[in-house]
C-alpha cells in the first residue's frame, strides 16, 4: 500500500512540475509574440501626410488620426441603441461598455448631414494634448499559409466627403512571405495596400510610386476630407463603389505626421483584455440613412480575418486627373463638380425633404408650362430679318445647323487651337516666372492667378466672339443663297478683328473690375447679358469700342429676360454637352482621362455653334423689333430688310 501510495504521490509531484512550468513559460510565449508584433509594427510605422488647412474650417484637412481612447469616458459621446437612434444606453461609455454591443452606435456632438464647423472644433478639443495614433494589427490567414499581414488602422471623428458621416475607420496593409512576425522581422515586405473607399490600391515594395522615408516607412496621402488613402499627391477620379464615386484631393501643400503605433495583439482574447472596445459591434458614429450611417470598426471588416484573401482585390492604380494638357480638362471638371452638387443636394433632401420635393416640383413645373406655352412653329431660319417666338428662335437654330452640320462644325473647330494657345499661355506664365526667380507660391501665385484667369477667360471669349462673329456671316450669306464655307465665313469675321479685340477687352476690363467685387457682381452678370450680342454688332453693323457695347445694350433692352433666358438655353445644351459626355464616359469606360477630355473638347466645339446660331437668331429678333418700334407695327409685315 505504502509503495502503490508513493508512486501516486510521484505522479501527482510530477503533473504539478509540468503545470507549473507550463503556466511559467505560455505567458514568456505570448509575451515575446506580442514583442515581435510590436518591433515589426515600429519599423514600418507610416509616415501620414495630410493637406494642410491653414485656416480653421477652411478648406484642407483638419481632422488628424486620433487614439480612440480620447472618446472613451468622454462625456460629450453617447452609447445609443439599438432599438432606435434616439434609445440612450450611457452617456461617456467607458472601453467594458462597448464589448460586445451589437447593432448599437457612438453618437459624437454634432449633425452628420448638417456639420459646420462642430466637428472639427470638438475633434481637436477632446485631442488636446495626445499625439496622433494609428492601430497596428498583425494577421495571418488561414486559407493562405506563409503569408502575413501588418495592418496599420486610422480613425478620423468625422468623414467631410461626398457621403458625410461621423467616424472614419482607414488602413494600409503590408504583405510578408512569412509565417509570424518573428520571422517576418527578417524579411522585406512583399506588398502594400491602401484602403479607399470599399476597395484599395496595391503597390510592390519597391515600386516607383510607394514613397519610403528611411527605406521602410510607407508614406500616406489621405484625401481631404474621405480620407482614402493614395500613394501620390494628385486629384484622383473614383467612378465605382471600390473608388468612391467623386474627386479625392490629396493635393498639398502638407502638414506630416508622424503618429504614435498602438500595437493590437494578434490574439483575439489577449486583444479584448487590452482594448475592450475592439469588440465593440456596432457603429463608430451617428445613426443615419444608407451610406451616411457611422462605420463599423475593424472587427467587423473582413480584412481583420482575412487579410490575405483581401489583398487579392487590390487595383494596380488609380486614376489621377491630369492638372495640365493641351487641352481643358472640362469633363473631370464638370465630373467632380456634378458629384459634389449630386451629393450636396442629396443631404439637403434627406436632412429637410419636403422643401427640397417642393422646390424640384416647381422647377419641373416651370419647365413643362414654358415647353408647352411656347411657339415652336412656324419654324423659318432663312428671311433672317423677321421677329420670332421664344420657342421658334431655338427651333431655327436647330434646323440651320442640322442642314449645314458641316459648315458649322468646321466654325467651332476653332476653339481647340484656342485651347492649345490658353494652356500653353498658363504653362509659360507659371513655368517661365518660376524659371526666373520669381516666387510662384503664396500671394505672389495668387496674384498669377488672377492674371492667368484674365488671359484665359480673354482667349476664350475670343474664340468664342469670332464663332460668334463668323456665324452670323455664314448666316447672311445663306440667307442670300451664297455658298459659304468655314473659311470664307472666318476670312470675312477676320476683317473687323481689330474692332473685335478692341470691343471685347473693354467688355472684359469693365467685367472685371465689377465682378471683384462681391456687392457689384449683379450688375456683371446684368452686363454679360446685355453685351451678349457683341460680336454680331461688330461684324453685321460695323460698330466698334464702347459703341459697339452701347448697340448691343440697346438691343437688349426690355428684352434681358428673353436674352438670357434663349442664350442661357443654348449656352447650357452646349456647354454641359461635352463634359456630360465625358463624365459618362468615366463611369461608364476605363478610357485614359486625358483621351476623355479630348472627346469633352471635341465635343464642346462642335456643339459650342449651336449657341453662336442661337445668339444670331436672338440677334435678329431684337434688331427687327427695334427698327419696328419706331414705325407701326399694326401696319407693317414683322420683318426688315438686312443691308450692309
Amino acid at each position: 500500500m505504502r509503495a502503490s501510495g508513493s508512486a501516486r504521490a510521484a505522479r501527482l509531484a510530477l503533473l504539478a512540475l509540468v503545470a507549473v512550468l507550463a503556466f511559467s513559460l505560455c505567458p514568456a510565449v505570448a509575451s515575446a509574440d506580442l514583442a515581435d508584433e510590436t518591433a515589426l509594427a515600429e519599423r514600418y510605422a507610416p509616415v501620414v501626410r495630410l493637406v494642410e488647412q491653414p485656416d480653421e474650417c477652411g478648406p484642407g484637412e483638419p481632422y488628424e488620426p486620433i487614439d480612440v481612447g480620447a472618446l472613451l469616458d468622454e462625456p460629450t459621446v453617447s452609447l445609443r441603441g439599438p432599438w432606435n437612434p434616439g434609445d440612450l444606453v450611457k452617456i461617456g461609455p467607458s472601453d467594458d461598455d462597448l464589448v460586445e454591443r451589437f447593432e448599437y452606435h457612438l453618437d459624437f456632438p454634432g449633425n452628420a448631414l448638417n456639420p459646420g464647423c462642430d466637428y472639427e472644433r470638438w475633434g481637436r478639443r477632446v485631442t488636446a494634448g495626445r499625439a496622433p495614433a494609428v492601430y497596428a494589427h498583425v494577421a495571418a490567414d488561414s486559407s493562405h499559409p506563409g503569408q502575413l499581414a501588418l495592418q496599420y488602422w486610422f480613425f478620423y471623428v468625422y468623414n467631410d466627403w461626398n457621403n458625410l458621416h461621423e467616424g472614419d475607420w482607414e488602413l494600409i496593409q503590408l504583405v510578408f512571405d512569412a509565417e509570424d512576425a518573428g520571422e517576418a522581422l527578417d524579411e522585406s515586405p512583399v506588398a502594400v495596400g491602401y484602403s479607399q473607399h470599399e476597395g484599395a490600391e496595391r503597390a510592390d515594395w519597391g515600386e516607383d510610386k510607394l514613397e519610403l522615408v528611411d527605406g521602410r516607412r510607407p508614406v500616406v496621402y489621405p484625401a481631404a476630407g474621405s480620407h482614402a488613402n493614395f500613394f501620390t499627391d494628385a486629384l484622383h477620379l473614383g467612378s465605382s463603389a471600390e473608388q468612391g464615386v467623386g474627386c479625392d484631393d490629396t493635393r498639398g501643400p502638407h502638414v506630416e505626421l508622424d503618429p504614435t503605433v498602438v500595437t493590437i495583439p494578434s490574439g483575439a482574447s489577449k486583444a479584448r483584455v487590452r482594448f475592450p472596445w475592439i469588440a465593440f459591434e456596432g457603429r463608430w458614429g451617428e445613426l443615419q440613412e444608407a451610406f451616411f450611417n457611422g462605420p463599423t470598426g475593424p472587427n467587423l471588416k473582413g480584412h481583420w480575418t482575412r487579410p490575405i484573401e483581401w489583398s487579392e482585390g487590390w487595383r494596380a492604380r488609380s486614376l489621377a486627373v491630369p492638372t495640365g494638357g493641351a487641352l481643358p480638362t472640362d469633363a473631370t471638371d464638370f465630373f467632380c463638380g456634378a458629384v459634389g452638387a449630386g451629393s450636396r443636394a442629396l443631404v439637403r433632401l434627406m436632412r429637410n425633404p419636403v422643401p427640397m420635393l417642393l422646390l424640384i416640383g416647381v422647377f419641373l413645373a416651370i419647365a413643362v408650362a414654358v415647353a408647352v406655352r411656347a411657339t415652336w412653329r412656324p419654324v423659318a431660319p432663312l428671311r433672317l430679318g423677321r421677329r420670332r417666338a421664344w420657342g421658334q428662335t431655338l427651333a431655327a437654330a436647330a434646323q440651320m445647323y442640322r442642314e449645314h452640320a458641316r459648315l458649322f462644325i468646321g466654325i467651332g473647330l476653332v476653339l481647340i487651337p484656342v485651347g492649345i494657345v490658353t494652356a500653353l499661355l498658363e504653362a509659360l506664365i507659371f513655368g517661365g516666372f518660376g524659371l526666373a526667380g520669381v516666387e510662384a507660391t503664396g500671394e505672389a501665385a495668387g496674384a498669377l492667378g488672377v492674371l492667368v484667369l484674365a488671359i484665359a477667360t480673354t482667349l476664350t471669349l475670343l474664340g468664342l466672339t469670332l464663332v460668334q462673329g463668323a456665324t452670323a456671316c455664314a448666316l447672311v450669306h445663306l440667307d442670300e443663297g451664297r455658298a459659304i464655307g468655314p473659311i470664307g465665313a472666318y476670312r470675312i469675321a477676320f476683317r473687323k478683328l481689330r474692332a473685335l479685340l478692341g470691343s471685347l477687352a473693354l467688355a472684359v476690363a469693365v467685367w472685371f473690375l465689377l465682378s471683384a467685387s462681391t456687392i457689384l457682381f449683379p450688375i456683371a452678370v446684368w452686363l454679360a447679358v446685355c453685351w451678349g450680342l457683341l460680336g454680331q454688332v461688330v461684324e453685321l453693323e460695323g460698330r466698334t469700342g464702347a459703341g459697339a457695347l452701347r448697340r448691343s445694350s440697346e438691343l437688349v433692352r426690355g428684352r434681358w429676360l428673353r436674352v438670357a433666358s434663349l442664350v442661357g438655353v443654348g449656352a447650357a445644351l452646349a456647354f454641359a454637352a461635352g463634359p456630360m459626355l465625358g463624365a459618362l464616359l468615366i463611369l461608364v469606360t476605363d478610357a485614359p482621362l486625358p483621351l476623355l477630355n479630348v472627346v469633352a473638347a471635341l465635343v464642346y466645339a462642335v456643339a459650342l455653334p449651336f449657341v453662336a446660331l442661337t445668339t444670331s437668331y436672338v440677334y435678329f429678333d431684337a434688331r427687327t423689333r427695334f427698327e419696328l418700334e419706331a414705325r407701326d407695327p399694326d401696319k407693317l409685315p414683322a420683318e426688315i430688310a438686312l443691308r450692309g
